[in-house]
C-alpha cells in the first residue's frame, strides 16, 4: 500500500509536516506561506496564481471570505469570445474550470487527527470527513501532532456541502417523492430525465434485472418499485457500493436488491440489463466527476460488448445515455451505432427525454448551444437477428 502524500511548510522558523488531503489527486503544493486575518485579497490571489499555496492561521470564516474574494478575482478576468467550434469551446471550458480549481485549491487549512479544524469560528467537520476519509483514528499520522493534515479549503466545504445532502436527500418523483441519499463522490441523481425513462419505459420481465453501474441505487430502486422481484445491482467503487445498499435499505426494497462489487457484469444472464454509463468520453478531474466522463467510452463499450452474453433468450438491455457528447462533436452518432452492430446488438425502440436543468437555458454558458440541443435516452436493445441492420438504420433515421 503506498503511503499517503506528505506535505512539508516551514512555519516560525520550524519544519513542519503534515498528510497531504486531496480526493482529486492534485499533488502537494510545493511553497506554502503562512496567512492569517491580516493577509490582503491581491497578494493572496497572486500568490495563488504563481503556484504558492497559504495555509491559513485565522479566523475561519474570513478564510471563506478570502476564498470568495479569490473567484470573484478570477471571474473578473478578461474573458476571449468563446471560438465558433464547439468542440474548442468544451476543451477551452474545461482548461479553465481546472485552472479555477487550482487556483482557489491554493487556501490550506489544518486538521488535527480527530478531523478537528484548529480555527478560530471553525464549524464541526468531523463527521463530514470521517465520511470522506474513513475514521480519524485510522488515518490520523500521528495523533500528538498539533496538525496532522493539510487540505484545500475549497475541498473542505465541498465535504461539508456533501454530508449536507446526504442527510437530506435527493427527491426522487420516480420513486414518489422518497429520497435518495448520495455519499461523498458518488454522483447525486439531482438531474431526473434518465430516472423518469427508466420508470416509465416497458418493463419486460419482473422476474430479474441487472443494475450495471448502480452508484446511489436510485434506478435499482425504480426497478424494485415497479415490481421486478430481484435486481442485481453492480459497481466497483466502495463508496457507490456503501450507498447503494444504505438507500435500498432507507427504500425498503433491500430485500429485492442484492449488491453486488464487480466491473461491469454479474455472472449469469438476466431478462433485463439496465445501464447509465457516463456520457461524456473527457478526462474526470475528481471523483464524483466519474460519473459523468469517461476517457474513450470505456464504460459505454464494456457495457455494449458485454450485453450479448449477459442478456437472456429474448432479453432486452436499457442503454440510459445522453447525446450531449455528439452535439459537443466528442462522439459521432455514428459511432454509438456502428457499436451496437459490432457487439451483435440491434435497437429494439428508443425514448426520449429532453434536459430540465437550468443550464440548457442559460445563453451565458459558453457550452449552451449543445446543452439545449441535448436529449438523454433510453435504447432498448436485444441481440441482433438477420434484421439487426435495418434496425439500427431506422433508429439512426428517428434521431
Amino acid at each position: 500500500m503506498n503511503s499517503p502524500p506528505v506535505v512539508e511548510w516551514t512555519e516560525a522558523d520550524e519544519a513542519r509536516s503534515a498528510r497531504w488531503r486531496s480526493e482529486n489527486g492534485a499533488p502537494p503544493p510545493r511553497r506554502i506561506v503562512i496567512a492569517d486575518d491580516r493577509t490582503k485579497a491581491d497578494d493572496a490571489y497572486k500568490l495563488a496564481c504563481e503556484g504558492t499555496a497559504l495555509l491559513w492561521r485565522g479566523d475561519f470564516h474570513n478564510a471563506r471570505q478570502l476564498l470568495t474574494a479569490l473567484a470573484r478575482r478570477i471571474d473578473r478576468r478578461p474573458r476571449k469570445a468563446p471560438p465558433a467550434d464547439v468542440t474548442q469551446a468544451f476543451h477551452l471550458h474545461r482548461a479553465a474550470q481546472n485552472q479555477r480549481a487550482r487556483i482557489l485549491g491554493m487556501l490550506l487549512v489544518p486538521l488535527d487527527a480527530a478531523y478537528d479544524v484548529p480555527l478560530h469560528r471553525a464549524p464541526d467537520v468531523r463527521e463530514a470527513c470521517a465520511r470522506a476519509y474513513g475514521p480519524a483514528d485510522a488515518s490520523a499520522a500521528a495523533a500528538s501532532a498539533p496538525v496532522a493534515s493539510l487540505v484545500s479549503l475549497r475541498e473542505l466545504l465541498g465535504l461539508i456541502g456533501a454530508n449536507e445532502w446526504r442527510k437530506k436527500g435527493v427527491e426522487i418523483p420516480a420513486l414518489g417523492g422518497d429520497r435518495i441519499h448520495p455519499h461523498y463522490g458518488v454522483f447525486s441523481p439531482a438531474r431526473g430525465e434518465y430516472v423518469d425513462l427508466v420508470a416509465e419505459a416497458p418493463l419486460p420481465t419482473q422476474e430479474l434485472a441487472f443494475d450495471i453501474g448502480t452508484g446511489t441505487g436510485v434506478l435499482a430502486s425504480v426497478l424494485a418499485r415497479r415490481g421486478v422481484r430481484r435486481i442485481v445491482a453492480t459497481d466497483q467503487d466502495p463508496r457507490a457500493l456503501a450507498c447503494a445498499r444504505e438507500n435500498t435499505e432507507r427504500l425498503g426494497v433491500a430485500g429485492q436488491v442484492e449488491v453486488v462489487e464487480t466491473d461491469l457484469f454479474p455472472s449469469g444472464r438476466a431478462p433485463l440489463v439496465v445501464c447509465n454509463p457516463p456520457w461524456v468520453p473527457a478526462k474526470p478531474t475528481s471523483p464524483v466527476e466519474h460519473a459523468v466522463y469517461d476517457p474513450g467510452n470505456r464504460m459505454l463499450h464494456g457495457f455494449l460488448n458485454g450485453l450479448a452474453d449477459h442478456l437472456a433468450p429474448g432479453g432486452e438491455g436499457w442503454l440510459i445515455l445522453s447525446d450531449l457528447a455528439e452535439h459537443l462533436g466528442l462522439r459521432p452518432h455514428s459511432e454509438l451505432l456502428d457499436a451496437f452492430t459490432k457487439a451483435g446488438l440491434t435497437v429494439l425502440d428508443r425514448l426520449d427525454i429532453t434536459p430540465r436543468h437550468p443550464r440548457a437555458r442559460d445563453t451565458s454558458d459558453p457550452l449552451h448551444v449543445a446543452r439545449a440541443a441535448e436529449v438523454t435516452s433510453l435504447w432498448r436493445l436485444g441481440a441482433a437477428t438477420g434484421a439487426a441492420g435495418q434496425a439500427n438504420e431506422s433508429a439512426a433515421g428517428s434521431s
